[in-house]
C-alpha cells in the first residue's frame, strides 16, 4: 500500500475538489457556517476526505456556535497530529490527520468536559460514513 504521505502534488490535485485542495494540502479554511457538516446530526465515523483514516465520531460532535463542525475529542490519540501554528499573527494548534498530513482544522481549550477540548474542523477535510441502522 502506498504511503499516503509520500504522494505529490499532482495526486493531491487530481483526487480532491479544488477547495479540499486548498484547505487539506494548502491549510486554507472554508467560510465558517457554510460546511457540508456544520449542522450534520446523523450517526456515523468522519474520516480524512484524503486518506480515509477513521478521526471523529459524531457522539464527540457538538454545536460550538463556531462556524466549524467541532467535536471534544478524535477517535484515538493517534489520528491527530497536533502542530504550533503562529501564522495569521495568533498562536493556535493545528490538527492534521496523522496518516496523511491532510491540515483539518485548530485544537482549542474551550471545549465541554470531559476534554474541555474543541477540535474545529474544516468540513471539506472530512467525509462521513454514516451508520447503518
Amino acid at each position: 500500500m502506498t504511503d499516503p504521505t509520500q504522494l505529490n502534488d499532482a495526486h493531491w490535485r487530481e483526487k480532491l475538489t479544488p477547495e479540499q485542495y486548498a484547505i487539506c494540502r494548502k491549510k486554507a479554511t472554508e467560510r465558517p457556517f457554510t460546511g457540508e457538516y456544520y449542522q450534520e446530526t446523523r450517526p456515523g465515523t468522519y474520516r480524512c476526505v484524503c486518506c480515509g483514516q477513521p478521526l471523529f465520531r459524531s457522539e464527540a460532535k457538538y454545536h460550538s456556535g463556531s462556524g466549524w463542525p467541532s467535536f471534544w475529542q478524535p477517535v484515538a490519540d493517534d489520528a491527530i497530529a497536533e502542530h504550533p501554528d503562529t501564522s495569521h499573527g495568533m498562536t493556535r494548534v493545528e490538527i492534521t490527520c496523522a496518516a496523511c498530513d491532510a491540515h483539518l482544522g485548530h485544537v482549542f481549550p474551550d471545549g465541554p468536559q470531559p476534554t474541555g477540548l474543541r477540535y474545529c474542523v474544516n468540513s471539506a477535510s472530512l467525509t462521513l460514513e454514516a451508520d447503518t441502522p
